[in-house]
């Protein structure tokens, strides 16, 4: 993939186009619902946390769509689109603390890298919660009964500390959407409502 330029840019060269497809919209904020719902009802849910389980069902089958919407979906939601090399992300990181707007068509090589890392660890988050057997005889992973005691406790131990990490990359999000809003002037959340973005003509 072409590699971008942080040179300034006047309105001559600005566009407005549509970046985000409508499934993919539709995945961002269904993945957020289903990712803080899980996680809370998980911390401060009822004792019987079968809600925690179907959001974590969820979240399970909006990762396998985005399996298939990153191999054959539109330009911009295909994984080919932003998986960079390790040059583009160093070269990335040293211009993009320029109080100005980068102008990126989909995600710049950071925000993609952090895509992969987000998905990655939802997955195993998710997929975890699937082996877990806390003993209670209740909230007990439907595949749990397919591995053995040991496995399932590791699971809920694992579980239970990807929560943590997963909350970790939450609050980094954030911080990412208000650094690139506060300092760069860029507005990341209303291309993910409407689809459109700003970027460059000649990118």
């Amino acid at each position: 993939m072409k590699d971008t330029s942080t040179a300034p840019a006047d309105t001559e060269t600005l566009q407005t186009v549509r970046i985000w497809d409508p499934l993919l919209r539709l995945f961002k904020w269904a993945l957020t619902i289903s990712v803080i719902a899980a996680w809370g009802l998980g911390h401060f849910g009822p004792d019987q946390m079968t809600l925690h389980f179907w959001f974590g069902y969820a979240v399970l089958g909006l990762l396998a769509f985005r399996l298939l919407w990153g191999l054959w979906g539109p330009e911009h939601a295909r994984f080919s689109s932003f998986a960079y090399g390790p040059f583009s992300i160093l070269k990335y990181v040293f211009g993009m603390f320029r109080r100005k707007p980068s102008y990126w068509p989909g995600h710049n090589p950071v925000g993609g890298l952090f895509v992969f890392i987000l998905l990655g660890a939802l997955l195993l988050q998710a997929g975890s919660g699937l082996f877990v057997d806390p003993d209670d005889y209740i909230n007990v992973g439907p595949l749990a009964k397919y591995v053995g005691s040991e496995t399932t406790r590791a699971a809920l131990k694992f579980h239970i500390q990807m929560g943590w990490v997963v909350l970790g990359l939450v609050a980094l999000h954030v911080a990412a959407i208000a650094f690139y809003s506060k300092w760069k002037g860029e507005n990341l959340v209303t291309p993910m409502i409407t689809g459109k973005k700003t970027v460059r003509k000649d990118l």
